[in-house]
C-alpha cells in the first residue's frame, strides 16, 4: 500500500557562517600545514560559499571554560618543578602561565548548546510539518526522529512529544544513529508504519547541528573538509497512509543496502574536546558502489520498460560533488539531464546530512512538479548503508 508524504517543513541554521570565515580561522591555526598552500583551492573546490549553522562560528572555536593545568593539577606541577631545582618564584610563574593558557572546549562545553538547538528547531520544524499538513499535535500517532551529532537520553523523541505536547500513547521511534540515511530511512519506516494502519499519522522530525564536529585542533587534511562541509538544518514531514488535499508525493516502494567492511570508512569518534567526523578517502567509491546498486535495483523494478521509465527527479543526498558526478556518469543514456538540479542546490549551501532529501525535496516542490511525474530519493550514511524510494508527485 502506498504512503503519502506531505511537503516537509525546512528550518535552516539562521547564524550565517562564510567560507572565507572559515578558512581565515583554519589558516590562522595551522599555518604549516602540509596543505596550508592549498587550502583556497581546496575551499573553492567544495562550491560552497555560505552555510547556516544553528550557533556562531564563533561558539565553535571559542576556548573552554578551563585552563591545560586544571586545579587538581597544579599541586604536582609545583612538586615535578621544585623537583628540578626552579626556585619557588620561578615556580609560581610557570604555573601561573599555565593556567592562563585556555583548553579546549568539553565535550560537555560543546554538546550543550547544541543540544538545546537541536530541540529548539525541532518544534520549529515539528509545528511547522503538522501546520502545512492541515494536522494539531493530537492527530500524531506516531513520532520519528533523528539527530546523529548531539547525542542525549531521552533524545529529540522524548523533547517534543513534552514541547509539542504529543498524547501519552503516540508511539515514538528514536533512530539517532542514522545519520546521513536518516531522511530516507525514516519515510520508509512511515511508510511501512501505515501501511499497516493506513489511518495512522506519522510525523518524522530530523534535527542536525553539524557544526559540533568542527574542531579547531584537528589539522588534518579529511577534518579541513569536514569543517568546510557542513550545514545546520531542521526538517519535519508528516507521512498518511491516505492521501489528503495537502498530500505532495506518493511513496511507492523502499529500498535498502549495506557494504559489508565498509563501517570504518566515516564515522564520528567522541573524545575529550567533543565529536569528531572521520572520514576515509576511500569513502566516495563506496557510496558509489551503492548508486549502481540502486540503479539494478531500478531496472529491476521497470525491466517490462527499462528504456522508456526515468525518473523526473532525483532527490540525492549530495555527501560531495564527486558523489554527484558519478551518479550523473552512470546514468542510462536515454535519461533526460538535470535530474539532480535540486540536489546540487541544496549543495551549494552545505551537507545537511539526514536532513538533505527533506532540504531537496522541498526546494523540488517550491518549483512546481507535474502530477505523475516520477521521483527517486536517494541516501547513504557511514555504515556504509543507502536507503532510496521510489514514487510520484500528486
Amino acid at each position: 500500500m502506498p504512503a503519502y508524504l506531505c511537503p516537509p517543513a525546512v528550518i535552516h541554521g539562521e547564524n550565517t557562517v562564510k567560507t572565507s570565515q572559515i578558512v581565515a580561522d583554519v589558516r590562522e591555526r595551522h599555518p604549516d600545514a602540509a596543505w596550508a598552500p592549498r587550502i583556497d583551492g581546496i575551499a573553492a573546490s567544495t562550491g560552497i560559499e555560505t552555510r547556516g549553522w544553528m550557533v556562531p562560528l564563533e561558539t565553535a572555536v571559542a576556548p573552554g571554560s578551563g585552563s591545560v593545568l586544571p586545579a587538581a593539577g597544579a599541586g604536582a606541577a609545583r612538586e615535578a618543578l621544585a623537583g628540578e631545582g626552579f626556585r619557588a618564584p620561578d615556580v609560581e610563574r610557570v604555573i601561573a602561565a599555565l593556567e592562563s593558557i585556555p583548553a579546549p572546549q568539553t565535550v560537555q562545553e560543546r554538546t550543550a548548546p547544541a543540544w538545546a538547538a537541536v530541540r529548539s528547531y525541532g518544534e520549529r520544524a515539528a509545528r511547522g510539518a503538522l501546520q502545512i499538513a492541515g494536522l494539531d499535535a493530537a492527530d500524531v500517532d506516531c513520532l520519528i526522529t533523528s539527530h546523529s551529532t548531539t547525542p542525549a537520553l531521552p533524545g529529540l523523541d522524548v523533547a517534543l512529544a513534552n514541547q509539542l505536547p504529543l498524547r501519552g500513547d503516540v508511539l515514538l521511534l528514536p533512530a539517532t544513529q542514522w545519520a546521513c540515511v536518516a531522511g530516507t530511512r525514516s519515510l520508509a519506516l512511515a511508510a511501512d508504519l501505515v501501511a499497516a494502519d493506513p489511518d495512522r499519522v506519522v510525523l518524522v522530525v530530523i534535527a542536525e547541528a553539524l557544526s559540533t564536529t568542527y574542531q579547531p585542533a584537528d589539522d588534518t587534511l579529511e577534518s579541513l573538509i569536514v569543517r568546510l562541509l557542513f550545514a545546520d538544518t531542521a526538517v519535519a514531514a508528516v507521512v498518511t497512509g491516505r492521501p489528503r488535499p495537502e498530500s505532495a508525493l506518493r511513496l511507492d516502494a523502499a529500498w535498502h543496502h549495506t557494504l559489508p567492511g565498509t563501517q570504518d570508512l566515516h564515522r564520528l569518534d567522541t573524545r575529550a574536546d567533543g565529536t569528531h567526523f572521520v572520514m576515509d578517502r576511500r569513502g566516495p567509491r563506496a557510496v558509489q558502489q551503492t548508486v549502481t546498486a540502486m540503479w539494478e535495483w531500478l531496472h529491476a523494478r521497470y525491466q517490462d520498460d527499462p528504456g522508456a521509465w526515468h525518473p523526473d527527479v532525483l532527490l540525492a543526498h549530495p555527501g560531495g560533488t564527486r558523489v554527484l558526478e558519478y551518479m550523473e556518469q552512470t546514468m542510462p543514456a536515454a535519461w533526460p539531464s538535470g535530474l539532480l538540479d535540486f540536489s546540487r542546490d541544496s549543495y551549494t549551501t552545505g551537507n545537511r546530512g539526514g536532513a538533505a532529501v527533506f532540504d531537496i525535496m522541498r526546494r523540488a516542490y517550491d518549483a512546481g512538479q507535474a502530477p505523475g511525474s516520477r521521483a527517486v530519493l536517494y541516501a547513504a550514511a557511514p555504515g556504509l548503508t543507502a536507503t532510496a524510494l521510489e514514487g510520484a508527485w500528486l
